[in-house]
C-alpha cells in the first residue's frame, strides 16, 4: 500500500501524466474542429496537436525543476530526455509518418489492380510524427501543466 500512495503523491509522475492527458484532450477537440468528425484513437493516438509525447517530456523536467532544483542531477537527465524526444518527434517519426503515407497509397493502388483488399491492421500508421509546431506547442502546453500543478 505504502508503494502506491509513494506513486500518487510522486508530483513529477503525476505531472507528466497531467501533460500527457491534456494534450491528447486537446488533440481530440481540435482534431474535431478541424476535421469536423470525432475520431476517438485521438485519445491515445500519436502524431496531432499538440504533442503528446513533448507535453510529458516538458511536464516532467518542469517538475524535476521545482522538486530537485535546477542544479540537480535529475533535472539534467529529465531535461536531456525532453529534447530527444522532442528532436525524435519531429525528425525521424515525422518522416516515417510522411514515408507511411506514400507508401500506403502505392499499397492502394496495387490493391485496385488486383482486386484484393488490405485489412485495416495491414495498412501503416500515418499519425507517428509532429511538425515542429505541434512540438512546440506540446512543449509549451507541458510546462504549464507543471507551473499550475505545483502552484496548486
Amino acid at each position: 500500500m505504502e508503494y502506491f500512495n509513494a506513486l500518487i503523491h510522486n508530483k513529477i509522475l503525476l505531472a507528466g501524466l497531467i501533460g500527457w492527458g491534456t494534450a491528447q484532450i486537446l488533440k481530440l477537440i481540435i482534431h474535431l474542429a478541424v476535421n469536423k468528425k470525432l475520431d476517438l484513437e485521438r485519445l491515445i493516438g500519436d502524431g496531432g496537436m499538440p504533442s503528446g509525447h513533448s507535453a510529458t517530456v516538458a511536464a516532467v523536467a518542469t517538475s524535476t525543476a521545482f522538486q530537485c532544483g535546477l542544479d540537480s542531477p535529475e533535472f539534467a537527465i529529465a531535461t536531456i530526455v525532453a529534447i530527444i524526444v522532442m528532436h525524435d518527434a519531429k525528425g525521424v517519426r515525422l518522416e516515417t509518418g510522411k514515408q507511411a503515407v506514400i507508401l500506403n497509397n502505392m499499397v492502394e493502388m496495387f490493391e485496385k489492380m488486383s482486386g484484393q483488399d488490405l485489412t485495416p491492421d495491414e495498412k501503416l500508421k500515418e499519425f507517428v510524427g509532429h511538425t515542429p509546431i505541434q512540438v512546440y506547442a506540446g512543449a509549451l502546453l507541458g510546462i504549464i501543466v507543471a507551473i499550475i500543478f505545483h502552484i496548486l
